[in-house]
């Protein structure tokens, strides 16, 4: 969640370092700091936006290392005095993760006085500490595992060693760059595009020692690595906004071709799709809209494969008892595949049962882990409120359950979702944002596949402007919900299951009777005149991938009104893109 940014090389670090963690910002933070070397270490930290930083700095300073770090506050409240990077002793060090038994090591370290109210500060004591007894910076990293519990990513200078950088990680996510003009450390690939596209991943224990000049990695015995370079397959346009006003809205717009990109090579032959049918049962587990999409696919592989399948949250599911065996099957979904919950089931079944993972970033931490992996083609997906990356993993799970059940006219379905996609998208939905801009409450209702659209809507609308939206099955509104509708309360209701819409069209009717303003969304087929709506929109029919039509109205409609409200659209308060913490 935390961001982390680190160069040495030939050329002034200061504005490098500001580069890097611009283009971390979209992970979610609420402080940012530096620390960079002249004749000695310097740091300068600050609550708030990286502006704030920004003004404090001199990018003039003549230093070529420094260390960088955004934070999203875990341990401590977020301030000046608890954002990173944090020093003790020889020790300056940025930290992406949490230390669960920060408390226990305290008590192993009554000789150091602590500024700030966080887990990290305690690690750099205890880094200090073992420095201090055998001054071997590379064995004490390969102690760390040890003594924490917990995950980190780390980026370490020493006074003692001002032309080095020091990094290891633990279940957080880590990356090392090369480039013409040095070698960096970075959270994320998209970091260090404006410099290079040539990157080594690291695993979980492994130990960096950067020069300007030199790459060295360790593996936990200490033996040195030879590890592979990475090419990313893009550039720096594709993480850029483009002409789009927000991140989030050019993201939406690319889902037609993100969505080709993904299912072609399946639909064409190139690419293999896994047999599920051998299996008695399938969990899929997943946070957030992932799980919103795995529900999705649950439908779809009841309906189309009759295989029972349950979703899980990954948070509850590592902690529950899960009943399952060879013949179940678990699917992990994870845009960044670095996400610690999933990850964390993954390790806890990954030797009971089959796995699949279905995953955005290459090489990733699941990806890694998992029997299979099936990789979506949405490309860098730079706003935290994601879009493209979920209708990937919609469409792959529509097509996961249609192929194992040897359904046909798939190809001319996917021909037709094209081209209604780019149609739909034309399309003016701000006169709805405009309906509810001044709401603070707003309920989306569906059945079937459509209560798990409503779900994702929700999600939408609460997260980028802030409105307190619910979703409810619409047969449960009877059941207490309803007494929260009242003259206004604007509900927006999804029919595109031709089998549930009497009843749900009932449903809707009832909140329309106590006073409720309807915004219906529904298709072409199922389309008609009433008076039970206040606003209609209408989107194609299409057999086998309709919630990926479906979903375009409903993402622009909690964009409209984000922008109405005058949110921060691509970088909503309190959220990150990629939670690598618990």
């Amino acid at each position: 969640m935390c961001g982390i940014y680190c160069y040495v090389g030939k050329k002034k670090a200061i504005p490098i370092l500001i580069d890097g963690l611009t283009s971390l910002e979209y992970r979610g933070y609420d402080s940012a700091g530096i620390a960079y070397v002249t004749d000695k270490i310097n740091i300068i930290k600050e609550k708030g936006k990286l502006t704030n930083l920004i003004k404090l700095v001199d990018k003039n300073t003549d230093t070529y290392l420094g260390i960088g770090h955004t934070r999203w506050a875990t341990h401590g409240s977020p301030n000046k005095v608890n954002a990173h990077p944090h020093k003790q002793g020889s020790i300056t060090l940025v930290h992406n993760g949490i230390i669960e038994n920060y408390q226990e090591l305290k008590k192993l370290l009554t000789n150091y006085s602590l500024k700030s109210e966080t887990d990290t500060e305690v690690l750099a004591c205890l880094i200090d500490k073992l420095y201090q007894e055998n001054h071997n910076i590379i064995k004490v990293l390969s102690k760390l595992n040890e003594l924490i519990k917990g995950s980190y990513a780390l980026g370490i200078i020493l006074d003692d060693d001002l032309n080095s950088i020091y990094a290891i990680k633990k279940n957080s996510p880590l990356i090392i760059a090369k480039s013409d003009i040095g070698n960096f450390l970075a959270s994320d690939i998209p970091a260090i595009l404006k410099y290079t596209n040539q990157y080594i991943l690291l695993n979980d224990n492994e130990i960096v020692h950067l020069t300007k000049d030199k790459i060295t990695i360790y593996d936990k015995r200490l033996n040195v690595l030879n590890k592979d370079v990475y090419t990313y397959d893009g550039t720096i346009e594709d993480v850029s906004k483009q002409n789009y006003e927000h991140y989030m809205l050019k993201e939406i717009y690319e889902q037609p071709e993100v969505i080709k990109n993904t299912l072609l090579p399946f639909l064409n032959g190139d690419q293999k799709l896994p047999n599920i049918k051998k299996y008695k049962q399938i969990h899929i587990v997943a946070c957030g809209s992932a799980y919103h999409a795995g529900l999705i696919g649950k439908y779809l592989i009841e309906k189309y494969c009759h295989i029972e399948t349950k979703v899980e949250i990954a948070s509850e599911y590592r902690y529950q008892d899960n009943f399952i065996d060879k013949k179940t099957l678990v699917i992990f979904i994870s845009q960044s595949g670095e996400t610690a919950d999933t990850l964390a089931c993954l390790k806890k079944v990954k030797d009971i049962c089959d796995t699949i993972g279905i995953i955005n970033v290459f090489n990733s931490s699941i990806a890694r882990e998992v029997k299979e992996v099936i990789y979506t083609k949405a490309g860098c997906e730079i706003a935290v409120a994601t879009t493209k990356a979920y209708s990937c993993q919609v469409a792959i799970l529509s097509l996961i359950a249609y192929y194992n059940s040897k359904t046909e006219n798939i190809l001319n379905n996917f021909n037709k979702l094209i081209q209604d996609l780019n149609n739909l998208l034309k399309n003016d939905y701000s006169k709805i944002a405009d309906l509810i801009k001044m709401d603070e409450k707003v309920f989306y209702i569906g059945r079937g596949i459509d209560y798990t659209l409503a779900l994702e809507g929700s999600l939408k609308l609460k997260e980028i402007s802030y409105i307190n939206s619910v979703a409810y099955p619409a047969g449960e509104l009877k059941h207490g919900t309803i007494s929260l509708i009242e003259n206004d309360t604007k509900v927006i209701a999804i029919v595109t299951d031709k089998n549930l819409k009497d009843k749900t069209i009932s449903n809707i009717k009832e909140t329309k009777a106590r006073g409720a303003k309807v915004i219906y969304i529904t298709t072409t087929f199922l389309d008609e005149e009433s008076d039970f709506y206040d606003e209609k929109i209408v989107i194609p029919d299409n057999q086998l991938f309709q919630p990926l039509l479906t979903i375009i109205p409903i993402q622009l409609i909690a964009y409209h009104t984000a922008k109405l409200r005058g949110c921060d659209i691509d970088k909503p308060k309190n959220l990150a893109k990629s939670v690598t913490v618990e």
